[in-house]
């Protein structure tokens, strides 16, 4: 079979984008001995840019050890290793070009791609961090090997690319046991004891089913908490979105159900009569819904073809799960979401969507 050699890559960015780097390995499959080894940044760049440029990197500097070897390239992202397989279309530019580098910087047929968990390739993400922490660290390569001349294969698009969304709602907080409102400019409650746990808990579930790319969270500190805690137990990054906070309530913030029924029926009676009727001082559900939908596009625009999860609350995730099965505006007043239960839509870049589950809670025991 001739000799093997495995290139470990990593990227992050500090701000996505940010200042960014990457880190790379190369390794013998054999004898497990590090042949190469480099940390380097890359000036402001995103995720994505910063895992590609990693890939690059090792494949080039094996190319160097050896370039008739057979390479196993492994990386924790998977939208690298799906687009790189030819799974996942690769629509924007930049990634293109990147992803062609790689194709020509080691012969293509002999390089496959395996998604790795993030725990898994700490020696790469280590070389990251140390780049961008200022200390750059790279080994020399060893046993060069004539080359031989690149080849070009097809690019499969047979599958269309897909980007997932775990949506996960935030943990229990003082206001959700009392069933309190509890919207953007409001009060802002922290999780509790159980809720602090069923974060807890949601993140040792995604963590052992396929993992995630990275966490998007809402600005408001309940589901900064939720996604800080599923962070732990993933290894991905945490970035914050705005338009996926949670209704603003007005003048209802911190009341229950009940309270504002004896206090203003005849408000909350239109409120839930229309979607385009806000709280006093709030904002109404259609509001909601144009900002979700701008997030929603944003992000599949930005992160196609990974796996997210969205830490947020009820109003956004029925948005989302709305628009993803084209609903009526009353499913708002239909759909349960509970306190850290899951709810999963595949949304795919020819335009079709699929929701693959809603409120799930075995993991919360």
């Amino acid at each position: 079979m001739g000799r093997r050699l495995i290139v470990e890559a990593d990227g992050g960015s500090r701000g996505n984008p940010g200042p960014a780097a990457y880190g790379t390995v190369v390794k013998d499959a054999d004898s497990g001995a590090v042949l190469f080894e480099e940390g380097r940044t890359i000036g402001i760049a995103t995720n994505n840019v910063a895992e590609y440029d990693g890939l690059v990197a090792g494949l080039r500097a094996a190319a160097d050890i050896d370039a008739t070897a057979n390479v196993e390239a492994r990386l924790d992202s998977k939208l690298v290793v799906e687009q790189m397989s030819g799974r996942w279309k690769i629509k924007h530019e930049d990634m293109r070009a990147r992803a062609i580098e790689a194709r020509e910087a080691f012969p293509f047929e002999a390089v496959t791609y395996t998604w790795v968990p993030r725990a898994q390739n700490g020696h790469a993400d280590r070389l990251v961090n140390e780049a961008l922490d200022g200390r750059v660290s790279a080994a020399p390569m060893v046993e060069s090997a004539p080359a031989r001349p690149n080849v070009l294969v097809g690019w499969s698009s047979a599958h269309p690319v897909v980007t997932t969304m775990a949506l996960l709602r935030h943990g229990e907080t003082p206001h959700t046991a009392e069933k309190r409102f509890s919207g953007w400019g409001g009060d802002d409650p922290a999780l509790n004891a159980a809720g602090i746990e069923q974060a807890h808990r949601a993140g040792r579930h995604l963590a052992a089913s396929d993992g995630a790319d990275l966490i998007i969270t809402s600005p408001m500190k309940r589901t900064r908490q939720t996604a800080e805690v599923v962070a732990e137990h993933l290894g991905v990054d945490v970035v914050v979105e705005d338009d996926i906070r949670e209704c603003a309530f007005g003048e209802w913030d911190g009341m229950t159900f009940a309270d504002v029924q004896q206090e203003s029926p005849g408000a909350l009676n239109s409120w839930l009569g229309s979607t385009a009727v806000a709280p006093p001082g709030g904002e109404s559900f259609d509001e909601v819904e144009a900002r979700v939908r701008s997030a929603r596009d944003r992000i599949i625009e930005r992160y196609e073809g990974s796996t997210l999860v969205l830490v947020t609350h009820v109003t956004p995730l029925k948005t989302l799960l709305r628009l993803a099965l084209d609903a009526p505006s009353h499913a708002y007043y239909r759909l349960e979401i509970r306190p850290a239960s899951l709810s999963w839509i595949s949304w795919y870049g020819d335009g079709n969507v699929s929701v693959r589950s809603v409120n799930e809670t075995p993991h919360l025991g």
